[in-house]
């Protein structure tokens, strides 16, 4: 090989390589979108993250009477969710996880931590937006126009929202959550078994996205009211939700 040759040839090889290197930067770029849950939430944005710490319950436990009763909530609040943070504080200290970072931070490598993590951190999680998501009863409940006009654009209209939504939490084998939320700047609904939530990155989890919304159907969430009557739970449940909260993570 000539000396202009072995020029252009050594030329080409690393212009070929740079591309390469481009190409495989993009490609990994669109695993990580897709594969994990780190797409969906926006680190930084603190009015959305939650702590390894339990927060005060916005109300009392009597405010969203006579929906939820003031011992469910009590005992929810206080045994089972608390429960939750404890346990997750253990598996953060055991498993050398950095709590100055906000917990979605971690949810979204669930799968490289333990059971004891999954369970307790989705737990501890999915409370903290739960009790957010609602408010003392109100009337002919709805949306605000602008999340209002997009819940209808998404699902046809808000009664057929709230008819998918309660169809994902009332066929929800077991226990677990139903959830609304975003992915790719759509709207969706889907359900979770047990404590995992859409934020994580595991297979199982086949709604994956960022929660503007959720209901526990745990049956600890309504048994001392409403026995093994779910259906009747979640339908006064629409009265209690929160849609000025829902509405801000929609627009954060």
């Amino acid at each position: 090989m000539n000396t202009n040759s072995r020029r252009k040839f050594i030329k080409n090889t690393i212009a070929g390589s740079a591309l390469l290197a481009v190409g495989l930067k993009g490609w990994s770029e669109t695993i990580k979108k897709w594969s994990g849950s780190n797409s969906f939430y926006q680190p930084g944005n603190t009015s959305f993250e939650t702590g390894y710490e339990q927060t005060p319950l916005p109300y009392a436990y009597n405010a969203l009477e006579d929906i939820i009763d003031a011992a469910t909530m009590e005992i929810h609040y206080s045994k089972h969710a608390a429960a939750y943070a404890k346990n997750l504080k253990e598996a953060a200290v055991a498993e050398k996880i950095d709590t100055t970072k906000p917990l979605e931070d971690a949810l979204a490598k669930t799968s490289a931590y333990s059971t004891k993590f999954r369970n307790n951190g989705g737990g501890h999680y999915n409370h903290e937006l739960f009790w957010k998501c609602m408010r003392p009863k109100q009337d002919n409940n709805k949306p605000a126009v602008k999340l209002l006009e997009k819940i209808e654009s998404s699902f046809g209209s808000f009664e057929q929202f709230k008819t998918q939504f309660t169809d994902a939490a009332k066929t929800r084998f077991g226990s677990g959550w139903a959830w609304l939320y975003t992915n790719q700047g759509q709207l969706k609904i889907g359900s979770t078994a047990n404590q995992d939530n859409p934020l994580m990155d595991l297979p199982s989890v086949e709604h994956k996205g960022f929660p503007i919304l959720c209901l526990d159907v745990w049956e600890h969430a309504y048994y001392l009211k409403y026995q093994n009557k779910r259906a009747d739970y979640i339908e006064n449940w629409w009265k209690l939700v929160n849609w000025d909260f829902v509405e801000t993570r929609l627009n954060g």
